[in-house]
């Protein structure tokens, strides 16, 4: 079968190589096309690769507004792609500003959608809920918690664990230790504190610059920022300044393996830091009147992964406007060793794991997706 997948983020790249990896089990006949990264495109065959997500990835009105042409131009470019490969289904990895556009189009098209990974509809713009009934065919979810929030929606999603889990495990046996990470490195002998300031420019330009004045409280520790190799390393110098951070290029995994804390922006990095062991910190910075506004506009207690699995607070949430580092500071302290919130803090993380479930939910995934578009096929076939 022809399998159409687009992804526009980092992490999408990630869990849509690690989808089409089980999905070539399932089916070794597919044929695959896909806006992505270069994960995928080692997964499906770069020369399926239409579009990498270095140059689909806006973050912030701001930054939509000032490249709206650009995305228009895009989503037609995706549309006239999809339409010439003539997908059995088209298979949607989160991103939802444009996937939910394009699952309304392919709906429209006679095109059969499958959304992996669910628009955070629980977080805010909750309306895109009834989009997702009218145009997605099949809703693959990755957090327990959706189980419960979907359904009261009329929609039934399909659950087979979280694929993060796959990519941890696929790494865990080849990490570093943490002393050879600062000889790979070239670090010092301090305990390391990591720092997750996000993988986009404006995530980048509004976190680095507290967890720089976070890390200037810390002499006794070396703070290392993990960047993302199709930014600039000069965006995160910037931010930087006098501070001593050191930066490290795609080793997010290896970066944390060697830590003993870390401060993270919220999102799927504040899930994968837990599923390390990593007792964290999540920091983000935006604008004032966001801040005002989160009771009010955000569906959920809580932003990070960590708490709204678990159905408590775990891991401190800091979202601030200012530069202040008082409450980071406290809370990084009482985490690191020897602190009175990090024994709770593992043991916490201990039982996530539990709830998020074992390894092989990619395999899981395309193995339910593969049934599915057989079953919609035999259905339709002449007897």
């Amino acid at each position: 079968m022809n399998y159409y997948l687009i992804a526009g983020e980092p992490s999408g790249d990630l869990h849509g190589a690690n989808l089409i990896e089980g999905l070539k089990k399932s089916d070794p006949e597919a044929r695959f096309r896909f806006w992505g990264g270069d994960k995928m495109a080692a997964a499906g065959g770069a020369e399926n690769l239409v579009k990498h997500y270095r140059e689909t990835s806006f973050f912030g009105i701001v930054e939509v507004l000032k490249n709206f042409r650009t995305i228009r131009r895009q989503m037609e470019e995706c549309r006239r792609d999809v339409a010439a490969f003539a997908p059995d289904v088209l298979i949607l990895i989160d991103y939802p500003g444009f996937n939910m556009k394009m699952a309304r189009w392919a709906k429209e098209q006679g095109i059969r959608v499958f959304y992996y990974i669910a628009p955070k509809v629980w977080a805010w713009r909750e309306w895109r809920v009834k989009s997702i009934r009218r145009y997605v065919d099949e809703l693959f979810i990755i957090f327990p918690f959706e189980r419960d929030y979907f359904p009261r929606h009329g929609i039934r999603p399909i659950f087979e664990g979280n694929p993060l889990v796959d990519a941890i495990e696929a790494r865990r046996a080849s990490l570093p230790s943490p002393e050879e990470f600062r000889r790979i490195h070239s670090l010092d002998e301090r305990p390391i504190v990591a720092l997750l300031a996000g993988s986009r420019k404006g995530e980048i330009r509004a976190n680095l610059p507290l967890m720089a004045d976070l890390a200037r409280k810390f002499p006794d520790r070396q703070f290392v920022v993990t960047g993302v190799g199709w930014l600039d390393r000069s965006l995160y110098e910037e931010q930087i300044g006098d501070s001593g951070i050191r930066y490290v290029c795609d080793r997010t995994y290896e970066t944390l393996a060697a830590a003993e804390a870390a401060v993270v922006t919220s999102g799927t990095a504040t899930l994968e830091t837990a599923l390390l062991g990593v007792p964290e910190v999540v920091v983000y910075r935006t604008l004032w009147f966001q801040v005002k506004l989160q009771p009010y506009v955000l569906k959920v207690p809580y932003v990070s992964l960590v708490n709204l699995n678990l159905g408590r607070e775990s891991v401190a949430e800091i979202i601030q406007s200012d530069r202040d580092t008082s409450r980071a500071e406290r809370e990084l302290r009482a985490i690191l060793p020897g602190g009175e919130k990090r024994g709770r803090m593992l043991r916490d993380f201990a039982e996530l794991r539990a709830v998020i479930g074992g390894p092989g939910a990619s395999d899981r995934f395309a193995r339910r997706m593969v049934e599915l578009l057989r079953g919609s096929r035999s259905e339709t076939e002449p007897r």
